[in-house]
């Protein structure tokens, strides 16, 4: 039986991938309490113990502005550690697939990034998770890099969907950014796509792909059809303004690609289909919260 290891299981896209993955093999899920990457040290040992064939990292450092501040613990968990279990992955004849950001780009474009594009990071989140695609590529390893973005799922804390439906439950009005771009990507959706991807990695597809649900929105509209949804639904909400908002006028400590939107082409050629439609992964999420 295909033992798989997944490195994470406690975040949103670890807890979506656990039953995906028991279905194809003898799963170990570990969490930060057994294989804590920013003690990059410990890495090989635990992995050579566990001998699997296949190594999911899906933890990694998301505080966008704090990592500002903390520079050496994001390049540590997201530059350093992902080098390391490519390494491993190399030496046990294991394939690594490994979670990356549609932040690695500096949103200049106005079309949608394919993976070939050049990679400029605005800060250092981007910076690290790019230093880690960087450490995997350099290694002999069998590998696929997942680039996706604004990720959110019913298992998650801090992600804009769940901030947006307690605040829209606690206020009436709430002022959004509205020039920045993107695909916002339900979990569900991102781990369907990774399995599917496993069976078909092979000497002519391993490497970097874009996955994000389909579609392009700003942060505004994707406020705007939170609510939208979550009404249809019967979420119990105060709100009734969303004020779009520029940039500038909501100053944070990281810099933010303006458009980051990533062609999901190559992926699809692989797989054979397109991701659905982000407002439908909304609409699936929302329901899984329903009250």
């Amino acid at each position: 039986m295909t033992k798989i290891l997944l490195i994470g299981k406690d975040g949103q896209l670890g807890q979506e991938l656990q039953p995906f993955l028991t279905s194809m093999g003898s799963l170990v899920a570990v969490g930060r309490d057994t294989l804590d990457l920013s003690q990059p040290q410990i890495i090989e040992q635990i992995i050579e113990d566990i001998q699997p064939e296949w190594v999911i990292n899906v933890a990694a450092y998301t505080a966008v502005d704090k990592a500002e501040s903390e520079p050496e613990l994001a390049m540590t968990i997201n530059g350093i550690a992902p080098g390391i279990l490519a390494k491993v992955c190399q030496q046990l004849d294991a394939t690594l697939i490994h979670i990356s950001t549609d932040y690695i780009f500096d949103g200049t474009q106005s079309h949608p990034y394919v993976e070939t594009d050049i990679t400029h990071p605005l800060g250092v989140y981007g910076q690290s998770k790019l230093a880690g695609e960087i450490a995997i590529q350099e290694t002999q390893a069998k590998f696929a890099i997942l680039r996706t973005a604004w990720v959110y799922g019913s298992g998650g804390t801090g992600n804009f969907v769940k901030t947006m439906l307690r605040l829209g439950k606690e206020r009436e009005e709430i002022r959004v950014v509205s020039d920045q771009v993107g695909s916002p990507t339900w979990t569900g959706d991102l781990a369907q796509s990774i399995v599917q991807l496993m069976p078909l990695l092979n000497s002519q597809t391993y490497g970097i792909y874009h996955c994000t649900n389909s579609g392009v929105t700003s942060w505004y509209d994707f406020a705007i059809a939170i609510f939208e949804e979550a009404k249809l639904l019967g979420f119990p909400l105060k709100i009734e303004r969303v004020i779009p908002i520029t940039t500038p006028e909501y100053p944070t400590p990281a810099s933010r690609p303006a458009y980051s939107v990533l062609s999901g082409k190559k992926l699809a050629n692989v797989l054979g289909n397109h991701t659905p439609q982000w407002r439908q992964g909304l609409r699936k999420m929302l329901q899984e919260l329903k009250p």
